[in-house]
């Protein structure tokens, strides 16, 4: 059939609206005439385009419900993370503590006493929420707080470094996820860029030379997510803020992935914020979630003169934190002062898993799953990760579970994994799908086992 005749078969769109509208009476009929525009438009157009070479009314109502769920379902979902990657950025990074989330629930659907002070009856500030609790975890002067550490960094320079010069390493310029690379930041925060050393080795007497009156800050920059090895040197936090002290120039330190406490569960030695600030550095940055396993937030800490001065800076309140990231991170910041082993905190609850529990994971699913026809599993040894760019050469051991699907390649079976009601996002691995238990959740296991249930007939 021609284009015209295929055409001349599409309804009007008032008339097809009304049939929306009687097919899915849940919406409302402003919504109904949008959609029978944007589906009618789009039908159209595979017409004119040659994609479609014939007409149903079915193909039309199909469109249809996909853009009624463009507009009242959330395309911001739940997914099952099976990759073992404990902090995955793609993935929204840090879960957050039951009580962190319901917090949020809590702050987000009433008033609150966001900036008022309900002693005084007058205007408040919204960092005391969090400000006393970071000086107590970290041992610093003062503390301030915006919406991701990339702003923080943003700020610190801005404040201290704009027309003037920020000594950096030439191996510290650094590119992380977005984009986000530290000369162009520092262009825009308008602070001039002075770099020092070699891309492989920088020492003390490079910052000495630097050194000028035009100086605004010393910067040592956590490279986070790569490592540099071989013939190498760098200059020390301690060396820096040495020099600082001499040359009477502020020493900031951005170190985006640290802890705020030192856990031997962790398995490997993580920068720890007390630790940091009493050697002396003047001002730290780092992110809300990664390490410290709450929200998206960029926390700065240091000497209280410091953090004076950039509550003046007019930037502040562009980048600051909104409520329910506030109240998320002043949660997340209790459970470190009440706990046994570990903080109720999952991504710390997820690195502190031992190779037995793991094991015990993989075994309960392995049960479940073995009496599936049209797959094969196997429990093997492999590594987590901690991911969200912190750590980039530190593993953690772990079980495994292997599957292969009999009658489908690896890359359908794991784009029907993906398909799920609730995405379920693997690896693969020498052509075998991996389910790695480090990162699941006690409800994923059902939901895994209901996905075999529920496809095996249609999918192998």
């Amino acid at each position: 059939m021609d284009k015209n005749n295929l055409l001349k078969k599409l309804p009007k769109t008032d008339i097809f609206s009304d049939d929306i509208n009687k097919r899915y009476n849940h919406i409302s009929h402003e919504l109904s005439i949008k959609v029978a525009r944007r589906a009618l438009d789009e039908i159209r157009n595979k017409i004119l385009n040659g994609e479609l070479d014939h007409y149903e009314t079915e193909i039309l109502f199909k469109t249809a419900k996909n853009y009624i769920e463009y507009y009242t379902v959330p395309s911001l979902k739940n997914v099952i993370n099976a990759t073992g990657v404990i902090n995955h950025t793609n993935l929204g990074r840090s879960p957050l503590s039951e009580k962190a989330s319901s917090h949020i629930v809590k702050i987000a659907s009433r008033y609150s006493n966001l900036e008022y002070n309900v002693k005084s009856g007058e205007r408040g500030s919204r960092y005391v929420h969090v400000e006393e609790k970071l000086i107590e975890l970290t041992g610093a002067e003062s503390a301030i707080i915006v919406n991701n550490n990339a702003a923080a960094v943003m700020l610190v320079l801005n404040t201290f470094c704009f027309g003037k010069d920020g000594i950096v390493s030439r191996g510290e310029l650094v590119e992380i996820g977005g984009s986000f690379r530290i000369p162009e930041v520092m262009k825009l925060s308008g602070a001039i860029l002075k770099e020092v050393g070699c891309t492989n080795k920088t020492n003390i007497k490079d910052y000495e030379e630097a050194i000028c009156d035009n100086t605004g800050l010393i910067i040592k920059v956590h490279p986070s997510n790569f490592k540099l090895v071989g013939f190498t040197e760098e200059v020390s936090i301690n060396e820096l803020i040495d020099l600082g002290l001499k040359k009477n120039i502020v020493v900031y330190n951005d170190i985006g992935s640290l802890s705020l406490v030192d856990l031997d569960v962790t398995k490997f030695k993580i920068p720890v914020a007390s630790e940091m600030i009493k050697k002396g550095v003047d001002l730290l940055s780092f992110s809300g979630d990664k390490m410290v396993g709450g929200p998206q937030a960029g926390i700065i800490v240091g000497r209280k003169k410091y953090i004076d001065l950039m509550r003046k800076n007019n930037l502040l309140r562009a980048i600051r934190i909104d409520k329910l990231s506030l109240a998320a991170l002043e949660c997340t910041l209790m459970e470190y002062f009440d706990y046994k082993e570990v903080p109720d905190i999952p991504i710390m609850k997820k690195i502190a898993l031992s190779m037995n529990d793991t094991y015990e994971i993989c075994c309960r699913l392995k049960d479940r799953l073995d009496s599936f026809n049209h797959i094969e599993t196997t429990i093997e040894k492999d590594q987590s990760t901690i991911g969200g760019g912190s750590l980039p050469e530190e593993f953690i051991k772990t079980f495994v579970l292997s599957i292969r699907a009999k009658e489908m390649t690896t890359f359908e079976f794991e784009k029907k994994l993906r398909a799920w009601r609730v995405p379920i996002v693997t690896r693969i691995s020498d052509d075998n799908i991996i389910i790695d238990p480090r990162t699941l959740f006690q409800e994923d296991y059902d939901e895994i086992i209901k996905f075999f249930e529920d496809f095996e007939g249609d999918i192998f």
